[in-house]
Protein backbone atom coordinates (compact mmCIF):
# COMPACT_ATOMS: atom_id res chain seq x y z
CA UNK A 1 0.00 0.00 0.00
CA UNK A 2 1.04 3.42 -0.82
CA UNK A 3 2.40 5.00 2.71
CA UNK A 4 3.06 8.43 1.38
CA UNK A 5 0.55 11.25 1.47
CA UNK A 6 0.55 14.96 0.67
CA UNK A 7 2.06 16.96 3.60
CA UNK A 8 -0.83 20.16 2.89
CA UNK A 9 -4.12 21.17 1.13
CA UNK A 10 -3.11 23.74 -1.15
CA UNK A 11 -5.49 25.64 -2.79
CA UNK A 12 -6.83 24.37 -6.22
CA UNK A 13 -5.51 24.18 -9.31
CA UNK A 14 -7.39 25.85 -12.10
CA UNK A 15 -7.55 21.87 -13.73
CA UNK A 16 -9.45 21.02 -10.63
CA UNK A 17 -11.55 23.78 -10.58
CA UNK A 18 -12.58 23.56 -13.84
CA UNK A 19 -13.18 19.54 -14.24
CA UNK A 20 -15.40 20.89 -10.98
CA UNK A 21 -17.01 23.54 -13.05
CA UNK A 22 -17.31 21.31 -15.93
CA UNK A 23 -19.03 19.17 -14.26
CA UNK A 24 -21.64 21.32 -12.50
CA UNK A 25 -22.81 22.56 -15.44
CA UNK A 26 -23.24 19.02 -17.09
CA UNK A 27 -25.41 18.75 -13.89
CA UNK A 28 -27.53 21.82 -14.00
CA UNK A 29 -27.38 21.46 -17.77
CA UNK A 30 -29.43 17.99 -17.36
CA UNK A 31 -31.93 19.54 -14.80
CA UNK A 32 -33.00 21.91 -16.76
CA UNK A 33 -33.19 19.96 -19.97
CA UNK A 34 -35.63 17.55 -17.82
CA UNK A 35 -37.48 19.62 -16.37
CA UNK A 36 -38.00 22.51 -19.59
CA UNK A 37 -39.37 18.74 -21.37
CA UNK A 38 -41.18 17.92 -18.41
CA UNK A 39 -43.10 21.51 -18.44
CA UNK A 40 -43.61 21.58 -21.97
CA UNK A 41 -45.14 18.25 -22.07
CA UNK A 42 -47.46 18.70 -19.00
CA UNK A 43 -48.82 22.46 -19.83
CA UNK A 44 -48.59 22.05 -23.20
CA UNK A 45 -48.40 18.75 -25.25
CA UNK A 46 -49.68 16.13 -23.01
CA UNK A 47 -53.33 15.68 -24.53
CA UNK A 48 -52.29 15.87 -28.42
CA UNK A 49 -49.27 12.95 -27.34
CA UNK A 50 -52.09 10.86 -25.89
CA UNK A 51 -53.93 11.23 -28.86
CA UNK A 52 -51.49 10.02 -31.02
CA UNK A 53 -50.54 7.11 -28.36
CA UNK A 54 -54.47 6.18 -28.06
CA UNK A 55 -54.30 5.28 -32.54
CA UNK A 56 -51.87 2.29 -31.38
CA UNK A 57 -53.03 1.44 -27.98
CA UNK A 58 -57.20 2.25 -28.26
CA UNK A 59 -59.24 2.48 -25.43
CA UNK A 60 -56.62 -0.04 -22.89
CA UNK A 61 -55.77 2.38 -20.18
CA UNK A 62 -53.21 0.04 -19.28
CA UNK A 63 -51.46 -0.91 -22.23
CA UNK A 64 -51.86 3.21 -22.66
CA UNK A 65 -49.90 3.73 -19.72
CA UNK A 66 -47.30 1.40 -20.54
CA UNK A 67 -46.86 3.50 -23.98
CA UNK A 68 -46.95 6.71 -22.41
CA UNK A 69 -44.81 5.98 -19.75
CA UNK A 70 -41.90 4.31 -22.21
CA UNK A 71 -42.46 7.31 -24.58
CA UNK A 72 -41.23 10.17 -21.62
CA UNK A 73 -38.74 7.76 -20.35
CA UNK A 74 -37.02 7.59 -23.70
CA UNK A 75 -37.81 11.31 -24.86
CA UNK A 76 -36.30 12.15 -21.14
CA UNK A 77 -33.15 9.88 -21.70
CA UNK A 78 -32.33 10.93 -25.19
CA UNK A 79 -32.27 14.98 -24.32
CA UNK A 80 -30.24 14.32 -21.23
CA UNK A 81 -27.62 11.54 -22.78
CA UNK A 82 -25.41 13.70 -24.74
CA UNK A 83 -24.56 15.47 -22.13
CA UNK A 84 -24.53 12.71 -19.64
CA UNK A 85 -21.75 11.26 -22.28
CA UNK A 86 -19.70 14.14 -22.03
CA UNK A 87 -20.11 14.61 -18.12
CA UNK A 88 -19.43 10.69 -17.37
CA UNK A 89 -17.27 9.65 -20.53
CA UNK A 90 -15.52 12.69 -22.08
CA UNK A 91 -14.75 14.53 -18.96
CA UNK A 92 -13.78 11.82 -16.65
CA UNK A 93 -10.71 10.71 -19.57
CA UNK A 94 -9.88 14.35 -20.29
CA UNK A 95 -8.99 14.74 -16.63
CA UNK A 96 -7.10 11.61 -16.26
CA UNK A 97 -9.89 9.94 -14.02
CA UNK A 98 -11.28 7.36 -15.80
CA UNK A 99 -10.19 3.88 -16.63
CA UNK A 100 -13.30 2.96 -18.86
CA UNK A 101 -13.61 2.24 -22.35
CA UNK A 102 -16.31 3.19 -24.32
CA UNK A 103 -17.75 0.12 -24.65
CA UNK A 104 -17.97 -0.67 -20.77
CA UNK A 105 -19.79 2.49 -20.96
CA UNK A 106 -21.89 1.28 -23.12
CA UNK A 107 -22.55 -1.69 -21.87
CA UNK A 108 -23.04 0.25 -18.02
CA UNK A 109 -25.59 2.26 -19.72
CA UNK A 110 -27.85 -0.80 -21.33
CA UNK A 111 -27.95 -2.56 -17.80
CA UNK A 112 -29.24 0.11 -16.25
CA UNK A 113 -31.68 0.88 -19.05
CA UNK A 114 -32.65 -3.46 -18.34
CA UNK A 115 -32.77 -3.44 -14.62
CA UNK A 116 -34.29 0.30 -14.10
CA UNK A 117 -36.79 0.09 -17.05
CA UNK A 118 -38.34 -2.92 -15.17
CA UNK A 119 -38.67 -1.07 -11.81
CA UNK A 120 -39.52 1.89 -13.11
CA UNK A 121 -42.69 0.01 -14.96
CA UNK A 122 -43.38 -1.28 -11.87
CA UNK A 123 -43.47 1.79 -9.92
CA UNK A 124 -45.44 3.52 -12.45
CA UNK A 125 -48.02 0.74 -12.74
CA UNK A 126 -48.04 0.28 -8.46
CA UNK A 127 -48.90 4.52 -8.91
CA UNK A 128 -51.89 4.72 -10.97
CA UNK A 129 -53.55 1.34 -9.24
CA UNK A 130 -53.33 3.58 -6.29
CA UNK A 131 -54.57 6.69 -8.25
CA UNK A 132 -57.21 4.17 -9.90
CA UNK A 133 -58.74 2.48 -6.98
CA UNK A 134 -57.06 4.36 -4.05
CA UNK A 135 -59.76 6.78 -3.58
CA UNK A 136 -59.07 9.75 -1.65
CA UNK A 137 -56.25 8.27 0.64
CA UNK A 138 -54.47 7.07 -2.47
CA UNK A 139 -51.29 9.04 -1.74
CA UNK A 140 -51.20 7.67 1.99
CA UNK A 141 -50.95 4.28 0.06
CA UNK A 142 -48.73 5.28 -2.17
CA UNK A 143 -46.25 6.74 0.62
CA UNK A 144 -46.83 3.23 2.22
CA UNK A 145 -45.43 1.69 -0.86
CA UNK A 146 -42.45 3.86 -1.16
CA UNK A 147 -41.74 2.90 2.44
CA UNK A 148 -41.88 -0.78 1.08
CA UNK A 149 -39.96 0.00 -2.09
CA UNK A 150 -36.90 1.49 0.43
CA UNK A 151 -36.85 -1.36 2.51
CA UNK A 152 -36.50 -4.19 -0.50
CA UNK A 153 -34.09 -1.75 -2.72
CA UNK A 154 -31.92 -1.54 0.74
CA UNK A 155 -31.68 -5.36 0.91
CA UNK A 156 -31.51 -5.82 -2.60
CA UNK A 157 -28.70 -2.95 -3.46
CA UNK A 158 -25.64 -5.06 -2.07
CA UNK A 159 -26.26 -8.22 -3.04
CA UNK A 160 -27.82 -8.27 -6.32
CA UNK A 161 -27.65 -5.15 -8.00
CA UNK A 162 -24.07 -3.89 -7.40
CA UNK A 163 -22.80 -7.03 -7.94
CA UNK A 164 -24.02 -6.74 -11.74
CA UNK A 165 -21.96 -3.18 -12.09
CA UNK A 166 -18.98 -4.00 -10.14
CA UNK A 167 -16.64 -6.92 -8.89
CA UNK A 168 -17.59 -7.64 -5.06
CA UNK A 169 -15.43 -10.33 -3.50
CA UNK A 170 -14.42 -10.58 0.13
CA UNK A 171 -11.57 -8.48 1.90
CA UNK A 172 -9.05 -11.49 1.74
CA UNK A 173 -6.56 -8.48 3.97
CA UNK A 174 -6.83 -10.65 7.72
CA UNK A 175 -4.71 -8.23 9.57
CA UNK A 176 -6.96 -5.11 7.77
CA UNK A 177 -9.71 -7.17 8.59
CA UNK A 178 -8.73 -7.46 12.36
CA UNK A 179 -8.35 -3.41 12.54
CA UNK A 180 -12.29 -3.18 11.18
CA UNK A 181 -14.02 -5.71 13.12
CA UNK A 182 -12.06 -3.64 16.82
CA UNK A 183 -14.21 -0.60 15.67
CA UNK A 184 -17.35 -1.96 15.71
CA UNK A 185 -17.30 -3.59 18.76
CA UNK A 186 -19.58 -2.00 21.23
CA UNK A 187 -21.35 -0.08 18.55
CA UNK A 188 -23.78 -2.71 17.81
CA UNK A 189 -22.77 -2.45 14.12
CA UNK A 190 -23.33 -6.23 12.67
CA UNK A 191 -21.88 -6.46 9.09
CA UNK A 192 -22.21 -9.44 6.78
CA UNK A 193 -18.82 -8.64 6.08
CA UNK A 194 -16.31 -6.27 4.12
CA UNK A 195 -15.75 -6.53 0.64
CA UNK A 196 -13.68 -5.34 -2.24
CA UNK A 197 -15.18 -3.11 -4.83
CA UNK A 198 -13.93 -3.17 -8.13
CA UNK A 199 -14.04 0.60 -9.00
CA UNK A 200 -10.65 0.54 -10.82
CA UNK A 201 -12.06 -1.10 -13.98
CA UNK A 202 -13.81 2.44 -14.29
CA UNK A 203 -12.25 5.01 -12.51
CA UNK A 204 -9.07 5.96 -10.41
CA UNK A 205 -11.32 7.61 -7.62
CA UNK A 206 -11.45 6.32 -4.17
CA UNK A 207 -14.69 5.38 -1.87
CA UNK A 208 -16.11 3.68 0.43
CA UNK A 209 -20.27 2.87 1.61
CA UNK A 210 -21.94 1.35 4.03
CA UNK A 211 -24.27 -0.37 2.49
CA UNK A 212 -27.55 -2.74 3.02
CA UNK A 213 -30.17 -3.44 5.38
CA UNK A 214 -30.39 -6.08 7.76
CA UNK A 215 -28.71 -9.13 7.01
CA UNK A 216 -26.98 -7.50 4.28
CA UNK A 217 -25.61 -4.95 5.26
CA UNK A 218 -22.08 -4.76 4.46
CA UNK A 219 -18.89 -2.20 3.87
CA UNK A 220 -17.73 -1.79 0.34
CA UNK A 221 -13.83 -0.10 0.07
CA UNK A 222 -13.18 0.31 -3.03
CA UNK A 223 -9.89 -1.17 -4.91
CA UNK A 224 -8.29 1.84 -5.58
CA UNK A 225 -9.34 3.32 -1.86
CA UNK A 226 -7.41 -0.06 -0.04
CA UNK A 227 -4.42 0.27 -2.68
CA UNK A 228 -3.88 3.85 -2.74
CA UNK A 229 -4.27 3.91 1.26
CA UNK A 230 -2.18 3.07 4.58
CA UNK A 231 -4.01 0.76 6.97
CA UNK A 232 -4.79 3.78 9.20
CA UNK A 233 -5.97 5.45 6.70
CA UNK A 234 -8.77 3.48 6.10
CA UNK A 235 -8.91 2.33 9.81
CA UNK A 236 -10.57 6.24 9.61
CA UNK A 237 -12.30 5.88 6.62
CA UNK A 238 -14.04 2.72 7.95
CA UNK A 239 -14.70 4.31 11.49
CA UNK A 240 -16.62 7.37 9.30
CA UNK A 241 -18.71 4.51 7.99
CA UNK A 242 -19.36 2.95 11.71
CA UNK A 243 -20.28 6.43 12.46
CA UNK A 244 -23.56 6.40 10.01
CA UNK A 245 -24.41 3.59 12.63
CA UNK A 246 -23.44 5.02 15.59
CA UNK A 247 -25.54 8.16 15.27
CA UNK A 248 -28.78 5.66 13.37
CA UNK A 249 -28.49 8.07 10.21
CA UNK A 250 -29.94 5.41 8.23
CA UNK A 251 -33.34 5.23 10.23
CA UNK A 252 -33.70 9.15 10.22
CA UNK A 253 -33.06 9.02 6.39
CA UNK A 254 -35.52 6.87 5.50
CA UNK A 255 -38.12 8.16 7.77
CA UNK A 256 -37.28 11.77 6.05
CA UNK A 257 -37.57 10.15 2.31
CA UNK A 258 -40.44 8.60 3.81
CA UNK A 259 -41.97 12.34 4.64
CA UNK A 260 -40.71 13.76 1.49
CA UNK A 261 -42.55 11.03 -0.55
CA UNK A 262 -46.06 11.96 1.77
CA UNK A 263 -45.60 15.62 0.65
CA UNK A 264 -44.85 15.02 -2.86
CA UNK A 265 -47.88 12.76 -3.32
CA UNK A 266 -49.94 14.78 -1.57
CA UNK A 267 -48.72 17.66 -3.96
CA UNK A 268 -49.73 15.37 -6.90
CA UNK A 269 -53.03 14.92 -5.57
CA UNK A 270 -53.92 18.18 -4.80
CA UNK A 271 -52.33 19.95 -8.41
CA UNK A 272 -54.23 16.78 -10.04
CA UNK A 273 -57.67 17.65 -8.84
CA UNK A 274 -56.85 21.42 -9.72
CA UNK A 275 -55.36 21.59 -12.79
CA UNK A 276 -56.09 18.31 -14.58
CA UNK A 277 -59.09 19.67 -16.20
CA UNK A 278 -58.07 22.86 -17.16
CA UNK A 279 -54.84 21.75 -19.16
CA UNK A 280 -57.33 18.90 -21.12
CA UNK A 281 -56.73 15.94 -19.19
CA UNK A 282 -59.52 13.53 -18.83
CA UNK A 283 -59.21 13.88 -15.03
CA UNK A 284 -56.94 13.37 -12.54
CA UNK A 285 -56.04 9.99 -12.67
CA UNK A 286 -55.50 10.06 -16.78
CA UNK A 287 -52.22 8.43 -17.47
CA UNK A 288 -52.19 11.50 -19.86
CA UNK A 289 -51.17 13.59 -17.04
CA UNK A 290 -48.38 11.27 -16.01
CA UNK A 291 -45.88 14.29 -17.15
CA UNK A 292 -47.79 16.63 -15.11
CA UNK A 293 -47.40 13.97 -12.43
CA UNK A 294 -43.61 13.78 -12.60
CA UNK A 295 -43.47 17.65 -12.51
CA UNK A 296 -44.56 18.38 -9.68
CA UNK A 297 -42.53 15.57 -7.90
CA UNK A 298 -39.33 16.63 -9.83
CA UNK A 299 -39.74 20.61 -8.81
CA UNK A 300 -40.67 19.60 -5.36
CA UNK A 301 -37.29 17.61 -5.07
CA UNK A 302 -35.15 20.61 -6.63
CA UNK A 303 -36.73 22.69 -3.94
CA UNK A 304 -35.97 21.03 -1.31
CA UNK A 305 -32.39 19.43 -2.30
CA UNK A 306 -30.78 22.29 -0.46
CA UNK A 307 -32.66 21.45 2.98
CA UNK A 308 -31.57 17.67 2.68
CA UNK A 309 -28.39 18.44 1.04
CA UNK A 310 -27.68 20.68 4.63
CA UNK A 311 -28.95 17.73 6.81
CA UNK A 312 -26.57 15.42 4.75
CA UNK A 313 -23.73 17.67 5.06
CA UNK A 314 -24.59 17.41 9.26
CA UNK A 315 -24.85 13.81 9.49
CA UNK A 316 -21.18 13.63 7.56
CA UNK A 317 -19.44 15.86 10.06
CA UNK A 318 -21.30 13.97 12.40
CA UNK A 319 -19.09 10.93 11.20
CA UNK A 320 -16.04 12.84 10.43
CA UNK A 321 -16.27 13.82 14.92
CA UNK A 322 -16.63 10.22 15.68
CA UNK A 323 -13.78 8.65 13.04
CA UNK A 324 -11.64 11.29 15.00
CA UNK A 325 -12.71 10.20 18.42
CA UNK A 326 -12.99 6.75 17.75
CA UNK A 327 -9.37 6.02 16.33
CA UNK A 328 -7.09 9.25 17.62
CA UNK A 329 -5.68 8.98 14.23
CA UNK A 330 -5.72 12.80 13.31
CA UNK A 331 -2.83 12.50 11.23
CA UNK A 332 -4.52 9.66 8.96
CA UNK A 333 -7.65 11.61 9.27
CA UNK A 334 -5.81 14.45 7.42
CA UNK A 335 -3.78 12.08 5.20
CA UNK A 336 -6.42 9.76 4.30
CA UNK A 337 -8.91 13.56 2.76
CA UNK A 338 -5.39 14.98 1.40
CA UNK A 339 -5.15 12.05 -0.80
CA UNK A 340 -9.40 11.83 -1.63
CA UNK A 341 -8.47 15.50 -2.65
CA UNK A 342 -5.79 14.89 -4.85
CA UNK A 343 -7.54 11.47 -6.31
CA UNK A 344 -10.62 12.88 -6.94
CA UNK A 345 -9.81 16.24 -8.32
CA UNK A 346 -11.95 17.92 -5.33
CA UNK A 347 -12.39 21.06 -5.20
CA UNK A 348 -11.53 21.59 -1.70
CA UNK A 349 -12.87 25.12 -1.48
CA UNK A 350 -15.88 25.28 -3.62
CA UNK A 351 -18.19 28.50 -3.61
CA UNK A 352 -20.56 28.60 -0.40
CA UNK A 353 -23.56 28.90 -3.05
CA UNK A 354 -22.43 25.59 -4.89
CA UNK A 355 -22.17 23.92 -1.50
CA UNK A 356 -25.93 25.49 -0.52
CA UNK A 357 -26.91 23.95 -3.30
CA UNK A 358 -25.57 20.92 -4.67
CA UNK A 359 -23.29 19.42 -2.33
CA UNK A 360 -24.03 16.34 0.18
CA UNK A 361 -20.99 16.65 1.66
CA UNK A 362 -18.64 19.30 3.66
CA UNK A 363 -15.87 21.06 1.48
CA UNK A 364 -12.48 19.03 2.24
CA UNK A 365 -11.19 21.95 3.94
CA UNK A 366 -13.94 21.90 6.30
CA UNK A 367 -13.43 18.61 7.28
CA UNK A 368 -9.70 19.20 7.74
CA UNK A 369 -10.37 22.02 9.84
CA UNK A 370 -12.06 19.36 12.33
CA UNK A 371 -8.98 17.52 12.60
CA UNK A 372 -6.72 20.79 13.34
CA UNK A 373 -9.64 21.49 16.10
CA UNK A 374 -9.13 17.39 17.70
CA UNK A 375 -4.95 17.99 17.31
CA UNK A 376 -5.67 20.97 19.70
CA UNK A 377 -7.86 19.53 22.25
CA UNK A 378 -5.78 16.50 22.41
CA UNK A 379 -2.56 18.83 22.95
CA UNK A 380 -4.41 21.07 25.41
CA UNK A 381 -5.48 17.95 27.08
CA UNK A 382 -1.91 16.66 27.84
Amino acid sequence: MTTEAPAALEPAAPEVKRYERQKLTATIANTLLSLAALAVAALLLGPWIDGLVRRVTGSNDWLRLVVIGFVYASVLELLTLPVSFWSSYVLEHRYGLSNQTFGRWVWRRVKGYLIGGPVGLVLLLGLYVLLWYGGAWWWVWATAGWLLVTLVMGQLLPTVILPLFYKVTPLDDVPLLERLRRLTAGTGLKVEGVYRLGLSADTKKANAALAGLGRTRRVLLGDTLLSEFTPEEIEVIFAHEVGHHVHRHLPKMIVAGVALAAAGFWLVDLVLHQSAHALGYAGFDDPAALPLVLLVLTGLGLILAPAQNAVSRFFERQCDRYALDRTGLTQAYRSAFLKLARLNKADPDPHPLVVWLFDDHPPIRERLAMADQAACGLALER
